[in-house]
């Protein structure tokens, strides 16, 4: 292909959002950045940019990172893709108060240094739209505990990689029951060793296998709550 080819300015509008989509597939942070300042120069809003060419190419990575297509270091290319586009629009969507999907405290639990997963889960939520607040590794529950009380997300998330710091989940989900905080979080956990059955055992609202289903469910969730809490104002 010629450098005239690659021209995103003179695509359409329709045009630049698809080859968007292809340029996050393949992880191509110059291009998403320069795609994302053409579509904002042409009157599109930052909300609109933000869901129609980053969310949805993200939601395409997601699937394929889903069905086996594509694996953890092509998803961290498009993630970081992502975060190019990202960075030019959050000053405007901060600005314009515009709403995000919802809002997610995560972090690897108290004695595991593992992150990989927790940093792709973290990834694919912003990729899903969410606002996501990243505690790293080896938070305990008093990091959490303040994390909630600053940033009120709508979902709290636990990674833990090793069979030894896996109960330290139930620790920080009973401390929340304890608190009278329980109820005002969605909590999700994952991570290699755990299973649908241990989420339920440590009281979390849902398990996720891998990034991209926390990403789906973490949307189904919040729409659901934000459905039950609008039914009872």
């Amino acid at each position: 292909m010629t450098e005239e080819e690659l021209d995103l300015r003179t695509l359409s509008d329709e045009e630049l959002v698809e080859q968007m989509h292809d340029d996050l597939y393949d992880g191509l942070a110059e291009e998403i950045d320069e795609g994302t300042r053409i579509l904002l120069e042409r009157g599109w809003s930052a909300s609109a940019v933000l869901n129609d060419a980053l969310v949805g190419g993200m939601r395409i990575v997601g699937i394929d990172f889903r069905d086996g297509i594509l694996f953890v270091p092509e998803v961290l290319l498009a993630a970081n893709a992502m975060k190019a586009g990202m960075a030019v629009l959050r000053p405007i969507l901060a600005e314009t108060g515009a709403e995000s999907v919802g809002k997610v405290v995560i972090g690897t639990v108290k004695g595991d240094i593992h992150d990989i997963g927790k940093n792709l889960v973290a990834m694919m939520m912003e990729g899903a739209g969410f606002e996501v607040i990243d505690l790293g590794i080896n938070t305990d529950v008093e990091e959490f505990l303040e994390a909630l009380d600053l940033h009120r997300p709508d979902i709290l998330g636990m990674s833990a990689l090793l069979t030894t710091t896996m109960p330290y989940m139930k620790v920080v989900v009973d401390t929340l029951v304890e608190r009278g905080l329980r109820d005002s979080h969605i909590v999700m956990v994952g991570g290699a060793p755990l299973n649908e059955e241990f989420g339920r055992a440590v009281g979390a609202d849902a398990y996720c296998r891998d990034a991209a289903v926390a990403a789906e469910t973490a949307k189904d969730l919040v729409a659901r709550r934000r459905i039950l809490m609008s039914e009872h104002v």
